[in-house]
């Protein structure tokens, strides 16, 4: 079967092609992915995938199509440019070679392209919904913004449109689209989204330093203050842990951090670190956290927390609780209740039994459940169903 694959994020796919899903997928699969990134010439490109490797990219049997979203004086191309790339390049490879399935990360910009490819090809739509549709935008900071409010608006739109044009929609968990009566009548496939769990070893890199950590941005979305209350609470007790809060902020975001702090001295506020180097940090804590106020699914960082056989502690929001069974791989707790989450804390960092029981449990979900290998299987049979699906 042969698809089209449209990206919406700006990260690159990983070098490493073990650990890049489309090469996995071309076991079963075949096809192209239209993928902006944020280089900004052909030499970072070159330096990063080799000499060739622009304008496309091979990777088993599927190919990477770049859009350079960054221009060399340093600025972002429109999406007008984006938008252009993404209509012409899937119309240019569909002539080439027809497709049996398109497919779209996310239901907005990139699904609504993705919605004109399929009119204009007359193929099978599959779109990907990558976050909480009732949350998005709204709960970015304490008082949305009126630009967060048009935001959340023409998501609504968006997923109004392009659930009207789907044949099937990807959900991260159940419960995605509650809130959208008419979004449930699309066919659904859930599974989980794609994280190299068996790259991932518990007890690989535990140390003498005993640490919480929540990785994750912008801050309140994610959390932070939520956590940053319960551990000052309970950090004269516990004088030998501190509090790791790792992400990337923008100066006004870390001062607001900064405050939050206070005089705390067991907090720390670590900057973004590259994938390998955060997994280093997760493997080696003693309660991974993550309190989240909106997410798409279960969460990237909550997957490879299991994996790597630590506890977690995660909020009762979106894909989250159907991931963390609480009490038997981890604890969960309600997003807005902090003397709920202290006293998970506490209950963790003092008993290790308890966090070597968790932190099992937890690493045997992963590795069973959430591998790579359950990812292609259910991505293939997603495609296949759309496939032979005459509706």
């Amino acid at each position: 079967m042969r698809i089209l694959y449209l990206h919406g994020t700006l990260v690159p796919p990983p070098v490493n092609r073990a650990i890049d899903r489309f090469f996995l997928l071309s076991e079963t699969l075949e096809g192209d992915v239209l993928q902006p990134v944020w280089f900004t010439n052909v030499k970072e490109v070159e330096a990063a995938f080799g000499p060739g490797s622009y304008p496309v990219y091979t990777s088993g049997r599927f190919r990477y199509h770049w859009f350079l979203a960054w221009s060399r004086k340093g600025k972002r191309r429109t999406r007008l440019a984006q938008f252009w790339f993404y209509v012409c390049k899937g119309w240019e490879l569909h002539r080439e070679k027809p497709y049996d399935c398109i497919l779209a990360y996310s239901h907005m910009t990139t699904g609504m392209i993705a919605g004109l490819l399929k009119l204009l090809t007359r193929g099978k739509l599959v779109i990907e919904v990558a976050t909480t549709p009732r949350l998005i935008a709204i709960s970015n900071r304490p008082r949305p913004s009126l630009g967060d409010r048009l935001r959340k608006l023409y998501s609504d739109a968006s997923l109004h449109v392009t659930m009207a044009l789907a044949n099937r929609v990807h959900l991260l968990y159940p419960a995605q689209l509650d809130g959208y009566r008419w979004g449930r009548r699309v066919k659904a496939s859930i599974f989980h989204e794609f994280v190299p769990i068996s790259t991932i070893t518990a007890g690989t890199c535990a140390g003498q330093e005993r640490y919480v950590l929540l990785i994750g941005t912008p801050w309140y979305l994610k959390g932070v203050d939520r956590l940053v209350e319960a551990f000052q609470r309970l950090a004269p007790d516990f004088p030998e842990v501190k509090l790791k809060i790792v992400g990337w902020y923008l100066e006004q975001e870390r001062k607001e951090l900064e405050a939050l702090r206070g005089n705390c001295r067991q907090i720390e506020i670590v900057r973004a670190l590259p994938n390998q180097e955060a997994l280093k940090l997760i493997c080696g804590c003693t309660v991974l956290v993550h309190p989240s106020r909106c997410e798409g699914g279960p969460s990237r960082v909550v997957m490879e927390g299991l994996a790597a056989g630590v506890p977690v502690i995660g909020s009762d929001v979106a894909g989250i609780p159907y991931t963390i069974r609480d009490g038997e791989n981890g604890f969960i707790v309600p997003g807005d209740d902090t003397a709920a989450l202290e006293r998970r804390l506490r209950e963790l960092l003092s008993d290790p039994e308890l966090r070597r029981r968790l932190g099992e449990r937890g690493y045997r979900y992963a590795h069973d459940h959430l591998t790579e290998r359950v990812y292609v299987e259910q991505f293939t049979e997603m495609v296949r169903a759309v496939v032979r699906d005459a509706g």
